[in-house]
Formats: C-alpha cells, structure tokens, sequence
C-alpha cells in the first residue's frame, strides 16, 4: 500500500466515522454563533464599565456631563446596527457566508482592541474620545450583521431536520455572552480596588473580548462553505431569473417585500420581550422591587443559566412539531402573562420568588428565541437570504428591542410604571396576529425557495454560474 492511499484511505475512514461527523457538527454549530457571545459581552461591558472609563475621555468636571458624553458614544452603535445589516447581508450573499462570519469578528476584534489600547484625554485630549467613537462605531457595524450571518449559516448548515436546534445557539451564545460581562464586572470589583478600576481596570474586559474574537476568528477561518449556498448561492439571488449581481441586492430583497415585513412584524414581539426579561431584569428587581444589586443581579445570573439551557431543547421541539406552535405559545404566554408576571416580579421581596417568575418569563420567550433565527433564514431565497434576515432584523431591533428599556424607563418616570407591562404585551399581541397566519416554515426545502422572477437584462438570454466555493461537509 502506498503513502498516497493510505492518507486516502485514512481520510475515508474519518469522513465515515460517527464520531468525527458529530465532531465537524458541533464545530459548525460553535464557529457560528460563538460571534454573538463575544459582542454581547462587548455590548455589556462598555455599559457596565462606562463609570469606570468616562472620566478617562473627557475632561475633568461634572461626573453626570463624562457619563453622558460616554452614554452618546455608546448610542452611536444602535444607529450603525441597520447599516451592518444591509453591508454584512450583501457580503454573506454576494462573497458567502464564511467571508461575512470572518468579516463580522474581525471588526468586533478590531473594536475591543481599540478599546483596550484608547489613549486617555490627558495624553491625547478629545483623541482618545475619537477612538472611543471609531470602535463603536465598528461594533456598531459588526453587531448589524453577526446575528444574521449567523442564522444563516448555522439554518444553511444544519440537516433539514436539525435546522431549529442548530440555529437555536444563537441565543445560546447571546447569553453566555451576557453571563460572562457581569461574571467579570464581579470578579474585577472584588479583586481590584476602585482607584485600580478608575487607573487601568476598566482596559481588562475589552482586552479580554479581543483575545476571544481573535479565537473565533481563527476557528471560523477554518470554515468551509455551506453546500447550500456553494450549490444556489452562486448562480441566483431572488429566483432563478436573477442575474448573479442581484446576489445581496436590495432589488432583489424588494422583490420578497411581504417576507421583508413578516420579518419586522415577527420580530417586534419577541425582541421587546426579550430585552425586557434579560437586559432589563435586573435594573427592574433592585429599582422597583427594592430587591439588593446583588440579589437582583444572581437572580439575573442563574435565570439566564437557566434559559440558555432552554434554547437547544426547544429548538429540537420545533423541528418535530414546526415552528408556528412555538411562536404562537410564546405571543400568547407574552400577551396574557405579561402584565401578571411584572406585577408580582415587583412584589418579590427575596431570591427564590423573584427566580421563580423569572423563569416563567424566560420560559415563555424562549418559544421565540429558540426558533426565530432559522423562521427568518427559511423565509428567503439562498441569493438574498442573509440579507432578508440581516435588514428587517436590525431595523425592527433598534426601533423596538433597542429602544425597551427607556421606553420601560419613560413609564417610571412618568408615574405610570404598569404601563410599561401593557406595552410588552400589546407588541406581543401584534406578533400573535403574524404567528398565527404565517406559514409553517420547518419543512422548507432551502434550495427550491424562490421570488417571484425579475426579466433578464437586454440582449440576455441567460447567465452562467461562476464555479461553486469549497463546500461544508
């Protein structure tokens, strides 16, 4: 037996074996959403560390004016988000899905790294504020594109009949993500002293989120290219009348405008919910249930535990019994339980009631959460999908998710903290209306999604396909 056939033989054997597909699997899976994870934990660390770095920016003086200049930067990143998304989904449909995933951690690498290493405002004056600015910036873009690139690939990926479980680790990752950012904000304040935290501390989980996106970086550098995409992606955006150059086009998005919408409509629900029972948590426990910081942020902690384990469990459910069941379970539980739910969350005075509800509530999104990734994947053609998933998302995100706890803020500030309760319920409500006329989506066949055709150029009878990139296996 020679060398050559025994490397050949060899690589047979690991193509064959079990083991190493389950292997390749869970490296598809980890490779495609560990993204979300690290610009979740970016996301929180810059907020949750901004009292500790704003007076390093900004000149000496009034503390609430540094915070405020420091808050501005931040909201910089929420008006990039639809600009990532348009930019990253032509990227993911136009060059794949591999080259949009390296692209979004690259920029999410470079923006902590900017962080890091920002020059003060004593040794560079408002230069290290224009840093701060440029790396929001940054984030801003990479966080528009990374949860659809994502759900792209990951629903791509993925068997069809493993597409809600695989996808499902997006949120799995989102929230470890927002794990680790308190994880480390604790342990920081319980190892370092404030003027430490104030001097150089507040460097250390920027420089720990770019060690992890250099990591995610060189694991999604190793990626091959979904089948799906290297078989349609190639040679059709929005059908098979499509040119290639409509590969991530708005013209070839308009052409599914009802998909584009169910998108938003699907979303606007599900986000306020989330956001409410997530990020907001933990500011509702201590602010109007009077509960400890440190108690309300355990109960965060451990529910959020809790719901990420929820995610792969629920995601396999629904490649049994369908998306829509989940969805609607959620809208309902969302509309009707809402407003109970909040009212007694208020009332708990201590740890175990407090976990309690929480994982009610956390329970009930998860019907979203766990399926809403690949619905939005499986409603667009493989030519425009990353980009149908990636720009009704961000705007429906910033304008809703984005926007829930001031809105939650606004309420208490004006007297009327319940209404807060009636305004995540009615969106709820207006998500049941989409769930429940919507079609069902688990038995899709991605490759046969198609719009409706567009006319070929003039003089153009037909197009041939560039050759196809290297496939996933």
């Amino acid at each position: 037996m020679t060398p050559l056939t025994a490397v050949h033989r060899s690589r047979m054997e690991r193509q064959h074996d079990p083991r190493d597909g389950r292997r390749r699997y869970g490296k598809k899976i980890w490779a495609g959403s560990a993204g979300n994870m690290v610009e979740w934990f970016d996301w929180f660390v810059y907020a949750s560390f901004a009292p500790y770095f704003a007076s390093a920016f900004f000149p000496e003086g009034d503390a609430t004016a540094q915070l405020m200049n420091t808050a501005g930067v931040f909201a910089v990143g929420f008006f990039l988000r639809p600009a990532g998304g348009w930019l990253l989904g032509r990227v993911a449909d136009r060059r794949g899905r591999k080259a949009a995933l390296t692209l979004t951690v690259s920029l999410m690498s470079a923006s902590a790294l900017l962080l890091a290493l920002a020059p003060t405002y004593g040794v560079a004056g408002y230069g290290g504020a224009a840093v701060l600015l440029l790396a929001r910036l940054l984030q801003g873009l990479s966080v528009g594109g990374e949860y659809a690139a994502g759900a792209t690939y990951l629903t791509e990926a993925a068997p069809p009949h493993r597409r809600g479980f695989a996808s499902s680790f997006q949120y799995v990752s989102m929230t470890l993500g927002q794990i680790l950012g308190p994880a480390l904000l604790l342990l920081l304040q319980h190892t370092l002293s404030d003027a430490a935290l104030h001097g150089w501390g507040w460097r250390v989980p920027f420089a720990v989120g770019a060690l992890g996106a250099g990591v995610v970086l060189r694991l999604r550098r190793s990626l091959l290219e979904t089948e799906v995409y290297a078989r349609d992606g190639a040679g059709a955006a929005g059908g098979a009348h499509a040119g290639p150059g409509d590969r991530g086009a708005l013209r070839a998005l308009l052409r599914h405008k009802r998909e584009a919408l169910l998108v938003v409509a699907l979303t606007v629900g599900g986000t306020v919910a989330y956001y409410t029972y997530t990020t907001y948590l933990t500011r509702y426990l201590a602010n109007t249930a009077g509960l400890p910081p440190r108690t309300a942020t355990l109960v965060s902690l451990v529910a959020l535990l809790v719901f990420a384990a929820l995610q792969p469990l629920a995601g396999a459910l629904s490649d049994r019994v369908g998306r829509r069941p989940l969805l609607i379970t959620f809208a309902l539980g969302s509309a009707f339980l809402t407003v109970p739910l909040l009212t007694l969350l208020a009332r708990a005075r201590s740890f175990w009631p407090a976990l309690g509800l929480s994982l009610v509530a956390l329970l009930v999104v998860t019907g979203y959460t766990s399926v809403n990734a690949c619905v939005k994947a499986e409603l667009f053609p493989t030519g425009v999908r990353a980009l149908g998933v990636a720009l009704p998302y961000a705007l429906a995100n910033a304008a809703f998710g984005g926007t829930a706890e001031y809105v939650a803020l606004w309420f208490r500030n004006a007297g009327l903290e319940g209404g807060f309760a009636w305004y995540v319920a009615g969106c709820a409500a207006v998500s049941l209306l989409v769930y429940a006329t919507m079609r069902e989506t688990r038995d899709l066949d991605l490759a046969r999604v198609t719009a409706p055709p567009s006319p070929p150029p003039a003089g153009e009878t037909g197009a041939t396909a560039p050759a196809s990139p290297r496939t996933a296996s």
